[in-house]
């Protein structure tokens, strides 16, 4: 056998061990993309579509930002709808107890939340998901010159509190007992937005009420701030019920509002940091 005739042989020995070997490699990509494939479209399968409706019993003082909050949820999936109960958190709590369908609640203090937990409604350990601080809302220009918690024991001024039940009620009077003032309101109301509108109406002079309510009334009033506030400022629980109807959906919300996009809605409306 001639020198040409064996080194054609070896090109031709070596040329199909590495036509055989692409073979390979290439049957090995395919079968790696098609798992790769697989392994997505069943993750994507894994998570649930979220439809239908989320019912949230949430605080008062909630109401702006939770409504710019479902808005955001129902246009990032379809299908859904976020109806909202607003209210003193002590009402709310005593109609989930007392059986009111609703798949999340949010109060306004820790205390109002064990009504909830201590009847066995909550799933879970509840989450302080924001803070809020006192303001005290006069009529616009604040015609007379509140500038502290002593002016508003001044017998010629109408101040309106929030019912002693109520979260911001509560607090307030935690701020007066510690500056040791008496305050002896024309009205207690049952919510904080109901305390704020009769300064709106002004059928009050002035309120104490949450700084994100000041915040969200604009120029309808004008808020002075007040150092024993940060004596008495409320912790927000949230929490998915036990016998939530649509707990999936619901457990996504609460995703929400505790996100990073969740919390700049809320501080943008004033609330503070948990």
């Amino acid at each position: 056998m001639t020198r040409s005739v064996r080194r054609t042989r070896r090109i031709l020995q070596v040329t199909g061990v590495s036509a055989a070997a692409l073979l390979a490699l290439s049957a090995c990509s395919s079968s790696d993309d098609s798992s790769t494939k697989s392994d997505s479209s069943a993750s994507a399968s894994s998570s649930p579509k979220l439809s239908g409706t989320v019912t949230v019993f949430a605080a008062a003082s909630l109401k702006e930002s939770f409504t710019t909050l479902g808005k955001e949820f129902e246009k990032a999936h379809p299908g859904t709808k976020v109806t909202f109960n607003f209210g003193g958190s002590d009402t709310l709590a005593a109609s989930i107890t007392g059986g009111a369908p609703a798949d999340v609640f949010a109060a306004a203090s820790p205390k109002t939340m064990k009504i909830v937990t201590g009847k066995g409604d909550a799933v879970g350990t509840p989450a302080t998901f924001v803070r809020n601080q006192l303001e005290i809302a006069t009529l616009p220009g604040n015609p007379d010159k509140v500038s502290s918690l002593n002016d508003l024991t001044k017998s010629s001024l109408k101040v309106v509190l929030c019912d002693k039940t109520v979260p911001c009620g509560a607090a307030a009077q935690k701020a007066l007992t510690a500056s040791k003032l008496k305050l002896t309101p024309v009205s207690y109301e049952q919510d904080v937005k109901s305390a704020l509108n009769k300064v709106v109406l002004k059928e009050a002079d002035a309120a104490v009420v949450y700084k994100t309510d000041v915040k969200a009334a604009g120029s309808k009033v004008q808020g002075v701030e007040f150092p024993e506030s940060a004596d008495a400022i409320n912790d927000y629980p949230i929490t998915l019920l036990k016998d939530a109807p649509n707990a999936d959906a619901a457990k996504a919300f609460i995703a929400l509002v505790q996100s990073a996009e969740g919390q700049q809605v809320l501080t943008a409306a004033g609330f503070l940091k948990p």
